[in-house]
């Protein structure tokens, strides 16, 4: 990232926040806060849910930024995180978000030198970071610290010659991000891989199997400029979007191991094969969270967070293994006078229903209850007090 000015010269880049944190406290715990009391429907709370360290900080810093800068225009590039009402609040605020184009990349030619910019949890590319220093404006970084640490890892694969092949979404902001970083070096390059079957896509293909077209139009948009499956996947270094599933990430990094072992023997893949459990502490804690959770006798499990948040979609996924799994934007997401969920279907991209009776009626029932890492803690109260109503039960707060 971009060294600190000189004395002399006025900062531009910020990545601490603004000394206000006191003074956003107020309006942080009214905007995000809330307490949950249940009736006689038992509902089980994961032990950990909700905003994460990032995320909180993030969100903080935001409000600092339009604290600090009240006659300045405010930017911000791209959802600070996956959670509608948080980004929502922040335009109601008067920050304006910019979208990015079908590419994933973003237009900075209406940015002004006296404008300031915040950078999202996710972080953003090398090259968007680059544009906008350029310009001038002042540019406030609230990327996770948790990302930080995988484009380290994933740099110093590039460094030392190795392929990073990331577990994640290639078109998500983080990964397109943490990809990025790999092309600081001339020679460097990286592979996406969504999910345990496109990495043993990958395995297969390094154990001499499979067709090199097919497999360049397999991962045509996941692969570096200029990848080469003979060439590049000799010494690989895995790593992943910190949001993914943690033993899936755990599950393809032995995977490609044994193939590299499988191809070219146990020293091949000690000498040309490196992987690191980079899973954020946070995403690693709700999805442990949730197995405790899930050891327990449950008729419902409901987890809340936005359609797009990943950390979201991974742990309804892991919730539906073993539970019927209502994955819920908000609490808008149940009609209790209908008895209905609106929901995204758990491990099927892009797909919602909406169905009734998903609250068993005539008998005691328990719901388990957890949320992304972007979900605001008022939103799980709310939802909440849905589930209960869907019961005919009144909510009281605590």
């Amino acid at each position: 990232m971009a060294a600190s000015p000189a004395p002399d010269q006025p900062a531009t880049y910020f990545r601490k926040g603004f000394g206000l944190k006191a003074d956003v406290q107020t309006d942080l715990a009214a905007d995000y806060n809330g307490r949950v009391s249940v009736g006689d429907v038992t509902i089980r709370l994961a032990k950990e849910f909700g905003f994460c360290y990032g995320v909180e900080r993030a969100v903080e810093y935001a409000y600092q930024t339009h604290r600090k800068f009240p006659d300045r225009r405010l930017l911000l590039v791209g959802e600070i995180i996956h959670n509608p009402h948080v980004n929502d609040k922040l335009r109601a605020m008067g920050i304006e978000i910019l979208e990015p184009a079908a590419t994933g990349d973003f237009d900075f030619g209406g940015v002004r030198p006296e404008d300031v910019v915040i950078l999202p949890a996710f972080g953003v590319t090398i090259a968007a970071f680059d544009a906008l220093r350029a310009i001038g404006c002042v540019l406030v970084d609230t990327t996770c610290g948790s990302v930080l640490n995988v484009w380290k890892r994933v740099e110093s694969y590039a460094r030392d010659g190795y392929t990073a092949l990331i577990h994640g979404k290639h078109y998500h902001e983080e990964t397109r991000a943490t990809a990025s970083q790999v092309m600081k070096h001339p020679n460097g390059h990286y592979l996406v891989v969504r999910q345990m079957d496109e990495a043993r896509e990958v395995c297969e293909y390094i154990e001499g199997r499979g067709s090199r077209d097919a497999f360049l139009a397999k991962f045509a948009k996941a692969a570096s400029p200029g990848f080469d499956p003979d060439v590049h996947l000799r010494r690989i270094g895995v790593a992943n979007q910190t949001t993914m599933l943690a033993k899936e990430s755990l599950a393809i990094g032995e995977e490609v191991g044994q193939a590299m072992a499988r191809a070219r023997g146990a020293a091949a893949r000690l000498a040309d094969f490196r992987t690191f459990d980079t899973i954020c502490s946070a995403t690693q804690e709700r999805q442990d969270a949730v197995l405790a959770l899930l050891e327990e006798p449950l008729d419902a499990m409901v987890v809340i967070g936005g359609f797009n948040s990943s950390n979201t979609i991974s742990l309804a996924a892991l919730c539906a293994e073993r539970v019927p799994t209502y994955h819920i934007e908000d609490a808008a997401g149940l009609d209790p006078a209908a008895g209905t969920v609106h929901f995204r279907v758990a491990g099927v991209a892009h797909v919602e229903e909406t169905r009734d009776g998903w609250l068993p009626a005539g008998r005691p029932v328990r719901v388990g209850v957890t949320a992304g890492a972007s979900t605001p803690n008022n939103k799980i109260g709310e939802t909440v007090a849905r589930i209960l109503a869907t019961r005919g039960l009144m909510y009281e707060a605590a």
